[in-house]
């Protein structure tokens, strides 16, 4: 026998159905909300695996007309590029970075010709790409100096805006390059050329596969920590976004992903910028192997983009992007 008081609201009520799920769903997900990675290596003809990353690949530039077709086919907004840069380009200044005929510049060359404004491009502003120590400026006696770095990091910056890039995105954590980034680019009349800063980049363990997909990770000495964050810090976030903002970014970044949904959440509470989240391939990597262990299932790539989005990012950059815009289809 059922005794006591039943309550009068039950919230069940509205989760007994889809139709009603659906209705009263707070967060959802669109292929509009995706940033899709693509690694790029020298060569022609070539789609090479990357090994610690099951299922994504690198590409060469002639062979970026395939997969730009299929992304906008899918409605993702915009690209992310990333070179696997040849090790006898590289050198401790990262000079490879200002040659206008690097993999990033023409890749932007190629995308933009072909694709006009149909695909929005991205382009990391950084170094480690192109430096035979892997960090993301210039080493001074085992320190990332900073001033000097900016100065190549603003060269960088135009030479990618001359390309025709849309997006210019400093990853590199030094103090002021985003002001000194827009002085440079609206003196040289890119004032339409937006900056989104990787404002609030921790010096994080899941970095792992992406520095083995870009070829840093075996030359990169010591760690980051002198210039990316302390992941014990979230107060700190603030800072770095108000100063970037007051610097001129259009957009933040926050990176990693799911380990920092706080970090998202306060950033949109308190700025009320567009925030960008970075599903590292950290994180792609442990979903993926979950998945193929059968120890989660493929619903899980789907959980861990609303988490972003419920947490107030704005889009997300994903490797899963392009196999979720297939499934959602809007």
């Amino acid at each position: 026998m059922i005794t006591g008081k039943f309550p009068n609201l039950r919230l069940r009520r509205t989760r007994k159905y889809n139709w009603s799920r659906r209705l009263i769903q707070e967060n959802n997900l669109s292929c509009n909300d995706l940033v899709y990675p693509i690694f790029l290596i020298e060569g022609k003809n070539k789609k090479q695996p990357v090994k610690s990353m099951p299922g994504v690949y690198k590409y060469t530039v002639d062979q970026l007309g395939v997969v730009i077709n299929n992304i906008i086919k899918h409605k993702i907004p915009m690209v992310a590029l990333f070179p696997s840069t040849p090790n006898n380009k590289k050198d401790k200044f990262g000079k490879e970075a200002l040659n206008e005929n690097n993999l990033v510049c023409r890749a932007i060359r190629f995308i933009k010709k072909r694709f006009k404004n149909n695909i929005g491009v991205m382009s990391d502003v950084a170094l480690d790409p192109y430096t035979t120590h892997g960090h993301d400026g210039i080493l001074k006696k085992n320190y990332v100096t900073n001033d000097e770095t900016i100065e190549i990091l603003i060269k960088q910056s135009l030479l990618q805006a001359q390309m025709g890039c849309d997006v210019i995105a400093p990853s590199d954590m030094m103090d002021g390059r985003v002001g000194k980034i827009r002085k440079f680019l609206d003196k040289n009349k890119y004032h339409d050329v937006q900056i989104l800063s990787y404002a609030a980049k921790y010096a994080s363990n899941f970095y792992g596969p992406f520095r083995d997909a870009v070829g840093s990770k075996k030359s990169l000495k010591s760690d980051k920590k002198n210039y990316q964050m302390d992941f014990s810090n979230s107060h700190e976030a603030l800072r770095e976004v108000a100063l970037d903002i007051k610097e001129g970014a259009d957009m933040v970044m926050i990176k990693p992903g799911l380990p920092y949904l706080d970090i998202i959440q306060k950033i949109k509470e308190n700025f009320k910028i567009p925030v960008l989240a970075y599903q590292v391939s950290g994180e792609y990597s442990l979903i993926k192997s979950g998945i193929k262990n059968k120890l989660i299932n493929e619903n899980a790539i789907i959980e861990s983009l609303i988490c972003f989005k419920r947490a107030g990012a704005s889009a997300i950059v994903s490797y899963f992007a392009l196999d979720v815009a297939k499934k959602i289809k809007f």
